[in-house]
């Protein structure tokens, strides 16, 4: 049976420890318990190296005594027919040698714990040793009937007894190896069985230990990859769900992110002031300019002469340009310091999409391009959606399409829905964007090089704005483009955002013409 093993992993899960002693203290366990079935299967394997040498140490050596001692034996005999046939003194010693060796090695017989039959073998060699004796003498004395008489009745039935004690001896030696051999098997297979299952064991805690490492570790960085991600998404807001301390790595990492997201809260928070605030005091100035360029041009001050009227002109166009430039800043703080809250309520669809064409009907006229809207059939009656903020996304979408169309042109707006969704795409056959900038026209500020062929430069917010809307109700924004041929956006939007599972997701997407 495999040894009770515990493994205390409380410290490890303390808060405090540090990643250091946590990756430390693992890789300790995980030695341990690997360790351990090498100890048991070494402990298994000295077993069996002991009953192995028992075997060779006496079983093995007393096999061979035995052997030796029926050669003995044999010699034995030879010697006493020399003793009953030649009777001469040589013969005798060489009698007395070969009993005096047989009495030797039923000394040797003890060491290998055989004492019944030692006992019996040096009883019978007693014995021997006095028929031998009786035998030469009667021999010797010319006796030789006496002689053959003691040969047949004590001499030769000692040297069988001596026989049938080694026969005994071999047969206990069998059974005793046998019984050897069968313990060394068992064993062996034992120590199999326990090396097996204390390795699977020892695989499953080290697999374990294994696991809470590298969840101790890793849910930690995916924690961290999470908050890095969120603010770098623009949520920073975001808090990690983690304690932040001075005594771990970890702890150390958390706390360091809390005071960058407390950082660049602030940062963003005076940005978004500062922009409103100069938003506002833009606007006073700029106003006062262009009313006093408005004075001008009515002769308040005199008449103007041509040069002068076109620099008045161009100087209105620029004060015009800031004026929207400001209204855009004005529109993005805003939006910005609601925490891009919605006012999502029931919208008519149709009445949304009418009024919409209508407002854009009249200046598709002015500029003589071709403009309608699709209403594909299955839309749904209702919306939920911020009506002022889709109609702010739309008609920025639209103003861009008849700015960068010449005219006779095209401009389509095309509705169709699939389950929860409404899907807007916005077709021109304007000027188009080269593939390189498509990933970076929704950035704040950020103007393609199309710019030359607009009727009225732009600011650069407005698509900015458009996605920012857009992803606030949960939907996507993306946009394909081929220089020369025109440009498509496509508005996906959920009918209700908040049963939408994609609400509160950054969704925006860009993709490049084929």
């Amino acid at each position: 049976m495999l040894p009770a093993i515990s493994f205390d992993l409380a410290p490890t899960n303390s808060p405090d420890m540090t990643l250091r002693a946590r990756l430390g203290w693992g890789l300790l366990a995980i030695a341990v318990v690997l360790i351990i079935p090498l100890l048991l299967s070494i402990r298994s394997l000295e077993r069996l190296y002991g009953t192995t040498r028992l075997l060779r140490d006496r079983e093995f050596a007393a096999s061979l005594l035995l052997g030796t001692f029926r050669e003995r034996t044999d010699d034995t005999r030879r010697a006493e027919d020399a003793l009953l046939f030649i009777h001469d003194q040589k013969s005798a010693a060489r009698m007395q040698r070969q009993i005096d060796t047989l009495f030797i090695l039923s000394d040797s017989l003890q060491r290998y714990r055989l004492e019944l039959p030692a006992s019996q073998i040096r009883t019978s060699i007693d014995a021997l040793r006095g028929a031998a004796r009786d035998e030469y003498e009667q021999a010797a004395a010319g006796r030789g009937t006496v002689a053959e008489m003691i040969s047949s009745q004590r001499t030769r039935p000692a040297v069988a007894m001596v026989d049938s004690a080694i026969e005994a001896s071999a047969a206990l030696l069998r059974t005793r190896t046998r019984q050897r051999i069968n313990d060394a098997t068992t064993a062996t297979l034992n120590a199999e069985r326990l090396a097996a299952g204390a390795l699977v064991v020892a695989l499953l805690i080290a697999a374990v230990i294994a696991l809470w490492l590298v969840r101790s570790i890793g849910r930690p960085v995916k924690e961290l990859d999470r908050g890095m991600r969120a603010i770098a998404e623009g949520d920073l807001a975001y808090r990690l769900d983690m304690e932040a301390n001075e005594q771990t790595e970890f702890g150390r990492l958390a706390s360091s992110y809390g005071t960058m997201a407390r950082q660049l809260a602030e940062l963003e928070r005076l940005r978004a002031e500062f922009v409103s605030v100069a938003s506002h005091e833009l606007k006073t100035p700029i106003n006062v300019i262009i009313g006093y360029l408005d004075l001008f041009k009515e002769g308040l001050y005199g008449d103007l002469t041509d040069q002068q009227k076109q620099i008045l002109d161009t100087i209105n166009k620029q004060a015009n340009t800031l004026t929207r430039l400001v209204k855009r800043l004005l529109d993005i703080s805003r939006f910005e310091a609601s925490g891009g809250k919605l006012e999502v309520r029931e919208t008519d669809l149709q009445r949304f999409l009418s009024a919409l064409e209508s407002s854009f009907s009249v200046l598709a006229m002015q500029r003589e391009i071709s403009f309608g809207i699709d209403h594909r059939p299955g839309l749904p009656e209702h919306v939920f959606w911020d009506e002022d903020r889709i109609n702010e996304v739309l008609g920025n979408l639209l103003s861009n399409a008849f700015k960068f169309t010449e005219r006779g042109g095209k401009v389509g707006l095309t509705v169709t829905a699939d389950e929860d969704k409404v899907t807007i795409t916005v077709v021109d056959t304007g000027a188009g964007i080269p593939p390189d900038q498509l990933p970076h026209i929704f950035d704040k500020f950020y103007q393609a090089d199309n710019q030359a062929q607009a009727a009225t430069k732009g600011t650069g917010l407005g698509l900015a704005i458009a996605r920012e809307i857009v992803e606030a109700h949960g939907g996507q924004i993306a946009t394909q483009s081929k220089v020369g041929e025109g440009t498509t956006f496509t508005v996906t939007l959920p009918i209700d955002p908040k049963r939408s599972q994609r609400h509160g997701e950054p969704q925006a997407t860009t993709e490049e013409a084929k």
